[in-house]
């Protein structure tokens, strides 16, 4: 796959999107269906070519995390996407009676989806479920550490879906990010690091495209001294552990009240030995590749060098996979803590005050996900008010990406742009204002010369 390849298919889907500009609702209903039956009838490949990406994840955990949310997800769309393609009626200023405003609902044209090697089915299924939603065509570029899956979604989705409706690439090097985000695509969807993302953004600039841009960062949990920590800590591990922490969203670093930490650090430990038997258990995934454990190992022995305590939390040794640990008394400048870790170590910050955790918090860039535990709702209120992330989880973690109700995504340096759901239907539409004006309209009488009623009226419409 080349530039002129790429360059070649945008415009064989654009002409296609010319011929069918406005998909009607049944065969968008069709679409999905077909997504839908893609997934359900291959489920078992799909989990295999993911476990062979990743070295080994857990069947179980795919199915969770990438299976149940895809297909959820698709299920959600053709509930309600008869309401969301219905003309939406404004108001009308009493100037203008007689008239009418409605917004439509309309195609895009051909997006592009760049997807992630950590979840690259949910991130590949997601943004395309909301694309053939709004009626839109996409083009799909995997990344070059989903090998497996890769070639499986290239031979199954012609099998479901036309070609000239969705194309997913393969990218065997990692080199055809860039030839990808400088098409002129008419959205581009774009899931991955931050530096990446101002890469692809500059990229889509030079044509103008929109784009989409869920980044991650540094994802702070604070718990707040009133809400039991033994709680806390299952919850915040649970959800750490997903994926050996290889999650966009995933809990970055514990914010906690100094007398907590003792109490914090034993049910982690009680945690992970209830739920693995060891570092070689089944349901317990590996780190994507030998390059990515190694920045882990460094980053862990960084801080541990500079003063850290290392808590291992899984006993035993593996090739590929790498033993969940807490970092306790990690110095602020470490790299561990200006880093998004993406990977089963989880430093513990401890305050005197709760305004020291929203302070600290407020230092760094904008999060993708923040957690705050506490059961006051005035607590609750404090850090919503005073803080900002591209989403808030209070009592727990994670799971506010799974609720289709809700819009996701990043704000400043976590990314831009919105999806899932209704909002994700907009975000891959044009929201078309429609005005149309009534048999009489009330404007003629604007027109010059000028009289003594027309003089009236202005100042009625000017009046303080």
């Amino acid at each position: 796959m080349n530039q002129q390849q790429f360059s070649s298919d945008l415009t064989s889907l654009k002409q296609a999107f010319v011929q069918q500009s406005y998909p009607s609702l049944q065969q968008r209903k069709y679409n999905l269906q077909q997504l839908l039956k893609l997934l359900m009838e291959n489920q078992s490949a799909i989990i295999e070519a993911i476990s062979q990406d990743f070295g080994h994840r857990s069947s179980h955990e795919t199915q969770l995390i990438e299976l149940f949310p895809s297909i959820e997800g698709i299920r959600y769309a053709l509930k309600h996407l008869k309401k969301w393609l219905k003309p939406q009626r404004r108001g009308i200023s009493i100037w203008h009676l007689g008239a009418s405003n409605q917004v439509l609902a309309k195609p895009l044209g051909v997006l592009g989806v760049i997807v992630p090697w950590n979840y690259p089915l949910y991130l590949a299924i997601g943004p395309l479920t909301d694309a053939l939603a709004a009626g839109n065509k996409v083009m799909i570029k995997m990344s070059e550490l989903s090998p497996a899956l890769s070639a499986l979604l290239i031979e199954l989705m012609p099998q479901y879906l036309p070609e000239d409706l969705v194309k997913v690439y393969a990218d065997e090097d990692g080199s055809r990010g860039a030839q990808f985000s400088s098409l002129a695509f008419d959205h581009l969807v774009f899931t991955g690091s931050t530096n990446t993302g101002r890469k692809v953004m500059q990229a889509a600039a030079a044509n103008l495209t929109p784009v989409t841009l869920e980044l991650g960062g540094k994802s702070p949990v604070i718990i707040a001294e009133d809400y039991p920590v033994e709680l806390a800590a299952e919850r915040i591990m649970m959800g750490k552990l997903f994926n050996a922490g290889q999650t966009c969203v995933a809990p970055d670093y514990v914010l906690l009240h100094h007398s907590q930490r003792q109490a914090f650090v034993d049910v982690c430990v009680a945690y992970c030995k209830k739920h693995y038997q060891s570092l070689s258990d089944q349901a317990f995934t590996s780190i994507i590749s030998e390059d990515f454990l190694d920045r882990l190992n460094k980053l862990s022995q960084q801080a541990i060098e500079q003063g850290a305590e290392s808590i291992t939390l899984l006993p035993g040794e593996s090739k590929q996979k790498l033993a969940p640990s807490l970092l306790l008394n990690v110095a602020e400048d470490a790299d561990v803590m200006q880093q998004e870790i993406f990977g089963p170590i989880l430093p513990v910050v401890e305050y005197q005050q709760l305004d020291e955790a929203i302070a600290y918090v407020r230092q760094q860039a904008h999060p993708l996900a923040l957690y705050v535990f506490s059961n006051q709702a005035a607590t609750q209120q404090q850090v919503i008010q005073q803080t900002q992330a591209g989403g808030l989880c209070i009592n727990d973690v994670l799971l506010h990406v799974a609720q289709h109700e809700l819009p996701f995504g990043g704000v400043g340096p976590s990314g831009m742009g919105h999806y899932h759901g209704y909002d994700g239907f907009v975000q891959f539409s044009k929201m078309l204002p429609v005005f149309k004006q009534g048999r009489f309209p009330a404007i003629k009488l604007m027109r010059p010369p000028y009289t003594k009623f027309s003089e009236l009226l202005i100042k009625l419409m000017t009046r303080g």
